[in-house]
């Protein structure tokens, strides 16, 4: 017996965030495409509802994906609502039933069904069905059509070789023409073939033929307007005997006399000095002053221009618009300090758009010693200097190493799931021995799936991709919780916690959930380690310069790995301790510290004593902190 709960996993992730919404599309997109769950309508409505929310390249790949798969009609419906570039990857390759395309058919968009057009293995009855929309399809319409509600166009027959307009005889000549020989005219010019770019002729009256003439068109062109006038107004040739009616040579060399006149006559238009203004280019600021506001926004800018700089906040946690700093003047702004040569990179246009060296000094209140701002200027980086961020591409293999963790965190939940029932007798009466095994292979798969996060989290954490927001996490309720989470696996170690929160208002700046990951991870990997009859203690400070400090004492099973040796400890070493992480304690307090580095902290290891440093929470505490 198989039970897949791949579809419930995805529907119950979060995709409240940009990330979560389009990562939920491409599981959906990619389960569904290859109908590994049914198409059913909770999920094409799931789809529908991310669909405003997922960029249009996320979406143009997910159809991409679908090459190679066999999607089903509702799938395939969803991409024909969609934009014609997205879509048309799916109509190239999708198999369905003649029904199910006729069915489709009216849903698509005119661009869509000529892709359908193109394709060979149609049914007949499909290729009758597209045949039917040809003259809706094939319509060009102008401006001289009536409005749709007015009177409906009336359809258009085309040719698959050549397209032909019907056009009138040219009677621009004055001299009068033979019968015969106007008819003659007519008749030559009606076969030669238009090719040339369509051109907005006037609207016919009411009832008549809505074809217009050439001769029309060309006598509304303002070089032909301004050749008749010049032939109008010059001396009558001496008369020559008609040959013949007007002849397209005659308006071809009338057009290069024109132009001969205009390329010879002076130019009319700008003064000599005016050209120079368009080409000068936009002077570019080299440096400027500002002043900031408690919160680190910048309230008064001197040398640049004000737009494009002033509400820039000097904190990261803040969402700024066309500019941005880096970590030095956030962290130096937690701590109410000064900072020096910091990176500033402003979008746009204007002359303060490009890249910055900032400095700044705290400013306090003389009086109470309140933190008022910061004052700083900003220069130009030098030749050997650069403003850009630091930040890695995300590399090929980090994006294959998230799609592997992908592929196997749903096999690894069903079996999970599949154990749990067994040992909870929910398919009826099991024999305890068959329970006991249940409930081991729960136990491991459980294991599995927290090393498949980790491996996931630290992918994240090499491309640039984790999404974290900007929250305050208590303190002491975290550690509590994460302790009493640990109790089982301290019990079975042998060993004791105790826990010393501090302040029960000290709080932790940043992501709720990575900040509970990674304090929880560091603790699992001690209390892992430990020994039986063992203490670990864990004590929590505020420091002065606005860090929160987790002192956790060193197991005495590290204590023989050095400094820098403990983080290289691999699986193996630990492998045969019971609850030991199943990647190595190495690779746990490598994560832990890549990761506390993401959230603005830092992780020190010294002889006796692992150091975990998180920004605390702004607080009226932290605000009266003097700069000495």
């Amino acid at each position: 017996m198989r039970f897949d709960d791949s579809l419930d996993t995805v529907l119950a992730a979060e995709m409240s965030s940009p990330f979560g919404a389009q990562s939920a599309w491409r599981q959906l997109v990619d389960l569904i495409g290859r109908r590994r769950v049914p198409a059913d309508e909770a999920a094409i409505a799931r789809l529908t509802a991310l669909r405003p929310t997922v960029p249009a390249a996320v979406r143009a790949a997910s159809a991409r994906v679908l090459a190679c798969a066999n999607p089903p009609a509702a799938l395939v419906r969803l991409f024909v609502d969609d934009e014609i570039d997205i879509a048309s990857p799916v109509l190239r390759v999708a198999v369905l039933e003649s029904d199910e395309w006729i069915d489709l058919l009216p849903r698509m968009s005119p661009a869509a069904r000529s892709v359908l057009r193109h394709r060979r293995d149609l049914g007949p009855a499909v290729r009758r069905a597209l045949e039917s929309f040809g003259p809706n399809d094939f319509r060009l319409s102008s401006r001289a059509d009536p409005a749709p509600e007015e009177a409906p166009a009336a359809p258009v027959a085309f040719s698959n070789r050549a397209m032909w307009r019907r056009v009138e005889p040219v009677a621009v000549a004055p001299e009068p023409v033979a019968e015969s020989e106007a008819t003659a005219a007519s008749t030559a010019e009606a076969a030669i073939p238009d090719t040339t770019p369509p051109i907005d002729a006037p609207a016919a009256p009411s009832g008549e033929n809505p074809f217009v003439s050439v001769g029309s068109i060309t006598r509304g062109l303002p070089v032909v307007a301004e050749a008749l006038r010049r032939a109008d107004a010059a001396p009558a040739p001496p008369a020559v005997a008609a040959e013949g009616p007007f002849q397209i040579a005659d308006l071809v060399a009338r057009i290069d006399a024109y132009q001969r006149q205009r390329d010879d006559a002076p130019p009319r238009g700008l003064p000599d000095e005016q050209p120079a203004l368009f080409e000068m280019e936009p002077a570019q600021a080299q440096t400027f002053r500002f002043e900031t506001d408690a919160r680190g926004v910048l309230r008064w800018v001197e040398g640049a221009a004000r737009a494009a700089l002033i509400g820039l906040s000097l904190d990261l946690d803040a969402v700024s618009g066309g500019a941005h700093v880096d970590g030095v003047a956030g962290g130096a702004f937690r701590r109410r300090a000064g900072f020096a040569d910091a990176r500033l990179v402003v979008d746009g246009t204007s002359d303060a758009a490009g890249q910055w060296r900032i400095s700044a000094m705290p400013v306090f209140e003389h009086e109470s010693g309140r933190f008022t701002g910061y004052r700083g200027t900003a220069r130009r980086p030098r030749v050997d200097e650069s403003a850009a961020p630091a930040r890695a591409t995300a590399s090929p293999a980090t994006d294959a190493l998230r799609q592997l963790v992908h592929e196997l965190r749903t096999p690894t939940n069903a079996i999970a799931g599949f154990a749990e029932m067994i040992e909870t007798e929910m398919l009826g009466p099991v024999p305890p021995v068959y329970r006991e095994q249940a409930g081991t292979i729960r136990s491991q798969a459980g294991g599995l799936l927290t090393a498949i996060d980790d491996i996931d989290l630290a992918a994240r954490l090499e491309s640039h991709a984790l999404d974290l927001r900007a929250e305050q996490v208590p303190l002491a309720p975290l550690l509590v919780r994460i302790a009493g989470d640990l109790a089982p696996l301290a019990t079975l170690r042998g060993t004791e916690m105790l826990i010393n929160p501090g302040p029960f208002d000290l709080a932790i700046a940043g992501d709720e959930r990575a900040v509970e990951r990674l304090v929880g991870r560091l603790m699992s990997t001690l209390v892992a380690s430990g020994g039986a009859g063992e203490q670990i203690k864990v004590i929590a400070t505020l420091g002065a310069d606005g860090m929160i400090a987790l002192v956790f004492d060193r197991p005495r099973a590290l204590a023989a790995f050095g400094n820098d040796a403990i983080l290289s400890i691999d699986a193996e070493a630990v492998a045969e301790a019971e609850g030991a992480p199943l990647l190595g304690t190495g690779f746990a307090l490598r994560l832990a510290r890549n990761l506390a580095h993401e959230l603005g902290g830092a992780l020190a290891i010294d002889a006796h004593h692992l150091t975990l440093l998180l920004p605390a929470a702004v607080s009226m505490a932290v605000e009266q902190a003097s700069s000495s």
